[in-house]
């Protein structure tokens, strides 16, 4: 585990959700403020505000992609091509770990639910395996960055 890993793990566990979490951990690689990295994650926990769609820590990964090898040009056909091919390689790197980067596949069929967040008891942290998948997720886009 890397020291983006522990730091994410360390922040999900504080109570931020799973993107905040990864995306946050990495505020002094992307030179954006943690408050602001908060701010723009938020909506993405829960598989995007609790839908369970695309896993919460799989997005703060992306976010963490982009920030720092993003393009800005809306007719940069290339460096889109460059940007979502890594896009790709670093979901296909999370899902051959885990199975799927679907939040309700990863947590076993957890539907979606209604907007009121789960309270982070001990029994949560045990019955989920978020703290994993978010300490993956950094650790995944760190050593993609070779900043671990």
């Amino acid at each position: 585990m890397g020291k983006y890993g522990e730091k994410a793990k360390a922040l999900f566990t504080e109570g931020y959700n799973c993107a905040q979490a990864v995306f946050g951990a990495f505020s002094d690689v992307t030179g954006i403020d943690f408050e602001t990295s908060m701010r723009l994650a938020s909506g993405f926990g829960g598989g995007m505000g609790r839908m369970r769609e695309v896993c919460g820590a799989v997005s703060g990964m992306f976010m963490v992609l982009d920030a720092v090898e993003g393009y800005t040009s809306p007719t940069d056909n290339e460096a889109k091509k460059v940007l979502y091919a890594k896009v790709q390689k670093l979901a296909e790197v999370f899902k051959s770990e885990n199975g799927s980067i679907v939040c309700r596949e990863l947590l076993g069929g957890v539907p979606s639910t209604a907007p009121t967040p789960t309270e982070r008891t001990t029994e949560f942290y045990k019955k989920r395996p978020c703290v994993q998948l978010v300490e993956m997720a950094a650790d995944i886009v760190a050593e993609h960055l070779e900043v671990n």
